[in-house]
């Protein structure tokens, strides 16, 4: 390739918000003779799933404000300055009075991020760097050619396009399984128009996350309205015709997410934390793994001798399994909109005087650094990183807005919202002639059936396996490769296989769990059986990257994952 005369070509497959931070990277660092061909399937850039109608109504927010979102172009702050008076006026914001510390609109966000991509093309239009939007398009395949240094994409009823490297940023998935074969069953409760119901009869939510909220606030919309009393609380009254509406959630430990509060760090910028070189270093001496526990240590314990030094006291002597049962247990012994409302006070007050709950915060932190070295834990350290650390971790870090708070509460006290736990053996059975049969044992272990008319599937974004990879090609050449970790111990690995355990599998005498998604290296390229890097396709869509990189969502990842790959790329 001749510097100067040929361009260098990237191809970029989705255009939602992981997509526009790659090309934020590749249009800051790059020069003229670079041109990006971006392929999306909808007419619009920016917003992807969570931000558009496939994710969103309007009731729907998020859960971030513009202090705590990465800089794209420009802040939310700066660009509703000259952002349409009309969208404006139609979502109450005012450029005046915005408020940098208040939650947004998720389709007015989506609006800003639209525009942020129309900005960095303008800017990359007189970078000279060549910009193609392939709008309204599907990608049927995509080939890798190693002997002539290129990859091909395959878009239906067009010849193929080849490039020097593509970065694949596909966002959210929801395979159907049973929607719109069994009545009254939803996989998810996505996109939300779906879910403008009116019903006359208890609807069963699987999880009480962010995802089940979004059902939630959106199930309550069509069967009734909120109003304020005269003492300004919110209040809700069911519509006539849905008078035996009700919303059930069903989480494995009974709880309800916790609430927004103020960041310390509002980005989340991991100060302090461990460096690359120093976990590589005790990869080396701890026989090829990084341990969960060393990573407990240093990334989140050791940030309260500094911090909270009366905290680091009560929790010094813990292990993570002790650490976790003690916090669990302090949310356990309460009933859940109890809880709830404590830590709603708790939240406003640290919003109020500007003082984080530290301890959830560090979590938060230690959350995101564990996506690096994730990939490095022996098998029975990522078993225990999924079944004792992620739940609470998945609860502290939801940080759901308090206006959501404020309908959660105003359900609950109108009888029409209840959180049921249903521990670790619970299950679903879709009915045919309609709806589902939830099983479950409460706390007596009593085993208890519950039929539900209409059931919403609110877990979130569901992992997907190799054989859900879009792009069969790579399948077929085996670029493509079932993510799995060694364990550490042969007996382990046999005694976990001869229990059950589908996911173990035996591989030349030695034992490997299987995780979520797909291999990939630290450069986000995936890797083949053979241990083979793929140096021209890069794998930055969420649900095939789970199990390599537990805390994959949000736009903190999207920015640090896209100057990775931007590296790589563009050196």
């Amino acid at each position: 390739m001749k510097t100067g005369t040929t361009k260098k070509k990237i191809a970029i497959i989705g255009g939602g918000p992981c997509a526009l931070f790659m090309y934020k990277r590749l249009v800051e660092a790059g020069g003229k003779n670079l041109q990006i061909d971006i392929f999306e399937r909808k007419n619009k850039l920016g917003a992807g799933m969570p931000y558009s109608a496939e994710g969103a109504n309007e009731e729907h927010i998020t859960n971030v404000s513009d202090n705590e979102i990465p800089v794209i172009f420009n802040s939310i702050a700066d660009w509703v300055k000259t952002a349409p008076k009309s969208l404006l006026k139609k979502y109450n914001i005012s450029a005046e009075n915005f408020n940098e510390y208040k939650v947004l609109p998720r389709l007015f966000f989506g609006e800003y991020l639209s525009a942020q991509f129309d900005l960095l093309k303008k800017f990359a239009d007189k970078k000279g760097i060549t910009t193609n939007i392939h709008f309204g398009v599907v990608v049927e395949d995509v080939t890798d050619h190693p002997r002539k240094k290129r990859v091909s994409v395959k878009v239906q009823e067009q010849a193929a396009q080849e490039f020097d490297k593509l970065v694949i940023c596909t966002g959210h998935n929801w395979p159907k399984k049973y929607e719109g074969k069994i009545p009254g069953y939803f996989d998810s409760p996505y996109p939300p128009k779906k879910m403008l119901l009116t019903l006359n009869s208890p609807v069963g939510l699987m999880g009480s996350s962010l995802t089940a909220i979004d059902a939630v606030r959106t199930l309550a919309k069509a069967n009734g309205k909120f109003v304020e009393n005269a003492n300004g609380k919110l209040c809700y009254v069911l519509k006539p015709g849905s008078e035996g509406f009700k919303l059930v959630m069903h989480s494995r430990n009974g709880l309800l997410p916790a609430i927004r509060f103020h960041l310390e760090d509002p980005h989340l910028g991991k100060g302090g934390t461990l460096i690359k070189a120093e976990i590589q270093k005790h990869i080396k001496e701890n026989g090829g793994f990084v341990s969960l526990d060393f990573l407990f240590d240093e990334n989140f314990k050791a940030r309260f001798k500094k911090e909270d030094p009366d905290f680091y006291q009560k929790i010094k002597g813990l292990t993570l399994e002790e650490f976790v049962a003690r916090m669990m247990a302090s949310r356990e012994r309460i009933e859940p909109f109890e809880l709830f409302k404590r830590e709603y006070i708790e939240a406003e007050k640290s919003i109020r005087k500007k003082e984080s709950v530290y301890w959830k915060e560090a979590l938060a932190i230690l959350s995101f650094t564990l996506n690096y070295p994730a990939k490095y834990l022996s098998a029975e350290d990522m078993e225990r990183l999924q079944k004792v650390l992620m739940p609470l971790i998945s609860i502290v870090i939801a940080f759901v807005p308090q206006s959501s708070c404020r309908v959660l509460f105003a359900l609950h006290d109108a009888g029409i919202l209840d959180i049921i736990e249903v521990g670790d053996n619970s299950w679903v059975k879709p009915l045919k002639k309609g709806g589902v049969n939830y099983h479950y044992y409460n706390n007596k272990q009593k085993k208890v059936v519950s039929h539900f008319n209409t059931f919403v599937d609110c877990i979130g974004q569901p992992h997907l396996s190799v054989k859900d990879f879009p792009f069969k090609s790579l399948v077929k050449s085996g670029k493509i490769n079932q993510a799995r970790l060694a364990f550490r111990s042969d007996e382990a690995g046999y005694a976990a296989k001869q229990a059950g355990n589908k996911q173990v599998r035996e591989i030349g005498g030695k034992y490997f769990l299987n995780v979520p998604g797909v291999t990939i290296n630290d450069y986000f390229q995936p890797v083949d059986k053979k241990g083979n890097n793929c140096e021209r396709i890069y794998l930055m869509a969420v649900p095939y990257m789970g199990g390599y990189n537990p805390d994959y969502s949000g736009l903190d990842f999207c920015e640090a994952a896209s100057l990775v790959v931007k590296n790589q790329i563009l050196g």
